[in-house]
């Protein structure tokens, strides 16, 4: 019989999702728990934004995720300096007991989405059990690990996802059960979503959720650079340690399907007259003069049938689909799956901006890259620039290049709802 080798037997062991003692703001001692949330740390990209948030209350969680000084050693060492005054003030109080956390987010348009927050084990990319689709940029990854190291703190959870397909039904009843009992936690943020939390303590829910996810695969749906954070740190400190676990939280896509949204391109100096022009003989294009939500139904539909684009910034809508084959054969490269070859973003990148208009995809003074549909196009009208906007790409998709181990082309989607900041931390001496 055939010994199982190291590589083997460490893959055997599967997700493996560990209570903790979450670290939570007191609602007594804040001016509302919506008050003291914030989206993700780079989500909130823009000084307004960050401004914003730091005066709808003095214990905002963007004064620990971003905070303001003149050096990034500076930052940190405010961060971790202002996270002990909150503990020792009473602000932030630790839970009793550990435990894993059942969190649920709910909008006006009937989005429900329900997951279990708790420490993952960090593991190696050859287990194959965490897989990214998007590669990170190291100066943040490095940015990260500087603030986690000064706090001693995974301060948010990132997301993954996991298609239980049946195969992880104990969990999700569980979950169904866990939310028709009364919430640790409930609140309403600005953008209209409910939130709730509960905790998870019971040693066979625990064992449950333990069993049912060591036979799981999850995919990175965001927080590529905080995973990167957690495995630099893990490998910087001897086993076993706080470093071996990172925040996560796990949310079953055959139970609840995320949201997935494009991530459009802002063109800044390319007029759309120029960007057209270039494309002639290259791509069908054509003018639509409609609103736009029909024109955004027109690139889905042209987008069932190929690759298509919307380009905006003039004060209409133009499609752009139907590339000349022998361009695309030309400029995408070949030493990529056939699904990876035509994606849109594949396309746009190596095709559109490289060869077409010669636009450098990492130059912020060239592109930017904006979620919001309606934005890119007022941001483009007003500044002269070209809007190009993108249909979205489906988990499925992005799940099976990760499996095989390659990653999307930059900013090719956005999985959402992204957990609210905030409402549970892990501090590594709780």
């Amino acid at each position: 019989m055939k010994t199982a080798g190291p590589s083997e037997a460490k893959a055997r062991r599967g997700l493996e999702l560990t209570p903790f003692r979450g670290l939570r703001y007191d609602p007594d001692r804040v001016g509302s728990l919506a008050a003291v949330t914030s989206p993700p740390y780079d989500v909130v990209v823009r000084p307004d934004g960050l401004h914003h948030l730091q005066s709808a209350d003095p214990y905002n969680i963007v004064r620990l995720i971003l905070p303001e000084a003149e050096t990034p050693e500076a930052r940190n060492a405010q961060a971790a300096e202002t996270l002990n005054r909150w503990r020792a003030e009473g602000v932030l109080t630790t839970d009793p007991e550990p435990g894993l956390y059942v969190y649920e987010q709910r909008d006006g348009d009937g989005l429900l989405q329900r997951g279990i927050i708790g420490a993952l084990r960090v593991s190696d990319p050859d287990e194959q059990l965490v897989l990214p689709h998007e590669d990170v940029m190291p100066h943040i990854v490095a940015d990260r690990a500087a603030l986690m190291l000064a706090t001693s703190a995974n301060l948010e959870p990132l997301l993954l996802t996991y298609p239980g397909d049946g195969s992880a039904t104990a969990t999700a009843d569980l979950i169904e059960r866990t939310a028709k009992t009364s919430p640790v936690l409930a609140t309403t943020t600005e953008d209209g979503f409910h939130h709730r939390l509960w905790s998870l303590t019971d040693p066979e829910d625990l064992a449950t959720v333990r069993t049912d996810l060591a036979g799981q695969q999850a995919l990175i749906a965001d927080g590529h650079h905080r995973w990167a954070t957690y495995r630099r740190l893990r490998a910087q400190h001897p086993s076993p340690s706080p470093w071996d676990h990172g925040l996560v939280l796990l949310v079953d896509t055959a139970r609840y399907p995320l949201r997935v949204r494009a991530i459009h391109r802002l063109l800044h100096g390319l007029p759309v007259t120029d960007a057209l022009a270039a494309l002639d003989g290259l791509f069908r294009v054509r003018r639509i003069d409609t609103a736009l939500p029909e024109a955004m139904e027109a690139l889905a539909g042209a987008a069932g049938a190929g690759n298509a684009f919307l380009l905006a910034g003039d004060g209409a809508f133009h499609l752009v689909d139907r590339p000349d084959p022998d361009l695309l054969a030309r400029t995408v490269p070949a030493d990529r799956p056939e699904v990876w070859r035509t994606l849109d973003a594949a396309v746009l990148h190596s095709t559109l901006l490289d060869q077409v208009w010669h636009i450098p995809e990492d130059s912020p003074a060239h592109i930017a890259y904006i979620h919001d549909t309606a934005a890119t196009v007022e941001k483009a009208e007003r500044d002269g620039g070209t809007a190009v906007l993108m249909h979205p790409v489906r988990e499925e998709v992005v799940r099976d290049l990760a499996r095989q181990g390659v990653t999307m082309p930059r900013k090719s989607t956005s999985f959402g709802p992204k957990p609210a900041s905030g409402l549970v931390l892990r501090a590594f001496d709780g």
